[in-house]
C-alpha cells in the first residue's frame, strides 16, 4: 500500500517585517549593480517600530543614497501612513563599511577567474509536482500571498494592509499530493472590517481563487486569522531582520537546506548564485525527463572556483544513474562561479523582485536560473536520447 501523509509549507507577504528587511538588503545590492555591476555587496537590514538599519559591507564605486533606496522601499511595499509606528519616515541609520581585502583578493582571481566569494554548501530541487516544477504547498502559499498583494494595490479591498501570511496543507499519497486539507491565511486589516465579513471575504476572494477546487479536500479546513483580529502589523509590531525566511525562499522545506541567505548578497556570493545554479541543474534534469524529483547539492570554499563537491540524488525516481549525471553535469552546467555569472547573467540589477514570493518557480525573463534550455543537452550527454 502507497503511503498516505501530510506536508505543509507556507509564505509571507511583501508586507511582513522580514520581508521588508529583505526587498531593503536587494533594493540596496539592485542600487549598486545598476551603477556597477561588479560592486561587491553583503547587505543586512533590521526593521522595527520607525527604525531602519543598514549595515554590511561593500566594495563599489557606485555612489549610492541608501537611506532614500529604503525609504521608497517601505512607501512601496505599502507603509506610507505617517502617522503609524512604522512608515517611510522612519529614522534609517546606515552602518555600510568597505569590505575586507582578504574577501576581496580571494573572489578576483588572476587571470579573469572568480573564486567563491565564500564557503558553503547549497542545494537545488526540481519535482513534476505543478507546471513549475515546484513542490504544491509552496506555490500554493505563494500565490496566496501574491493575491491578497493584488486585491490590496488595485483597491478592490481597502481593508487589507501589507502585513500577511499564509500555510497549505497538502495530503499525499505515494509522494504524490493528492488534495489540500487546511489553509491558514492571516492578512492584515483595517479595525472596521473584521470577524465573519473579513473571513468570509478572504474565503472567497483570497483562498478560493487560488486553490482550485478540483483539488480542495471535501472537508478543507479554513483558519483566516486565527486570533480573531490583525489590525496592528508590520515592523510595528514585529522586528524584521533580513535572511530569517530561508525556507519561504526556496521550497517549502521540501528538500535540505544549506542555511544561508539569499537577500542582500552580490552574486559571487554563492549562498545566492550557487543556489541558482543547483536549482538550474535540477530543473533541467526534471525537464528532461529523467527523473519525476531531483536533488542537487553542490559545495564551494572561499576563494576557489571549482566546486568541492557535486551530488545529484534522484529520490528513487531516475531513469539514469546518478553517478553518471554528477560526471556529465560539469560539462554541461555551468558549476563553477565565473560561469555561473555569466550564463545566468546574474551582474544585473534584477534582485528586489526576488525578495518576496520566493526566488524558484517564477515566470519571469529575469530568473535565468528557471530556463530549462539544456533539458536535450543532458539527455545526449547521458545517453539518455
Amino acid at each position: 500500500m502507497e503511503r498516505e501523509y501530510f506536508f505543509t509549507s507556507e509564505s509571507v507577504s511583501e508586507g511582513h517585517p522580514d520581508k521588508v528587511a529583505d526587498r531593503i538588503s536587494d533594493a540596496v545590492l539592485d542600487a549598486h549593480l545598476a551603477l556597477d555591476p561588479y560592486a561587491k555587496v553583503a547587505c543586512e537590514t533590521l526593521v522595527t517600530a520607525n527604525l531602519v538599519v543598514i549595515a554590511g559591507e561593500t566594495f563599489s564605486g557606485a555612489g549610492v543614497d541608501v537611506e532614500a533606496v529604503a525609504r521608497k522601499v517601505i512607501r512601496d511595499i505599502g507603509y506610507d501612513d505617517e502617522s503609524s509606528a512604522f512608515s517611510h519616515r522612519a529614522r534609517v541609520e546606515v552602518r555600510l563599511h568597505a569590505q575586507a581585502s582578504e574577501i576581496r583578493q580571494g573572489v578576483d582571481r588572476s587571470g579573469g577567474e572568480v573564486g567563491a566569494g565564500d564557503q558553503g554548501l547549497m542545494f537545488g530541487y526540481a519535482c513534476t509536482e505543478t507546471p513549475e516544477l515546484m513542490p504544491l504547498p509552496i506555490m500554493l502559499a505563494h500565490n496566496l500571498m501574491r493575491r491578497q498583494a493584488d486585491l490590496r494595490r488595485d483597491g478592490r479591498h481597502p481593508w487589507i494592509l501589507p502585513d500577511g501570511k499564509s500555510q497549505v496543507t497538502a495530503r499525499y499519497i505515494g509522494d504524490r499530493p493528492v488534495s489540500v486539507e487546511t489553509v491558514v491565511l492571516s492578512t492584515q486589516h483595517t479595525p472596521d472590517f473584521c470577524g465573519r465579513r473579513l473571513e468570509d471575504a478572504v474565503i472567497e476572494e483570497i483562498i478560493k481563487p487560488v486553490i482550485p477546487e478540483g483539488i480542495r479536500s471535501g472537508n478543507i479546513r479554513y483558519h483566516v486569522n486565527p486570533t480573531g483580529s490583525f489590525t496592528e502589523g508590520g515592523p510595528a509590531t514585529d522586528t524584521g531582520v533580513t535572511g530569517r525566511k530561508i525556507i519561504v525562499d526556496t521550497y517549502g522545506g521540501s528538500c535540505p537546506h544549506g542555511g544561508g541567505a539569499f537577500s542582500g548578497k552580490d552574486p559571487t556570493k554563492v549562498d545566492r548564485s550557487g543556489a541558482y545554479a543547483a536549482r538550474y541543474i535540477a530543473k533541467n534534469i526534471i525537464s528532461a525527463g529523467i527523473a519525476e524529483k531531483c536533488i542537487v547539492q553542490i559545495s564551494f570554499a572561499i576563494g576557489v572556483s571549482k566546486p568541492t563537491s557535486l551530488w545529484v540524488n534522484l529520490c528513487g525516481t531516475g531513469t539514469v544513474d546518478e553517478k553518471t549525471l554528477e560526471s556529465i553535469i560539469p560539462g554541461v552546467f555551468p558549476v563553477t562561479p565565473k560561469a555561473i555569472l555569466e550564463t545566468l547573467q546574474l551582474r544585473r540589477p534584477i534582485y528586489s523582485k526576488t525578495s518576496a514570493y520566493g526566488h524558484f518557480g517564477r515566470d519571469d525573463a529575469d530568473f535565468t536560473w528557471e530556463n530549462t534550455g539544456r533539458s536535450e543537452e543532458i539527455l545526449r550527454a547521458s545517453g539518455a536520447l
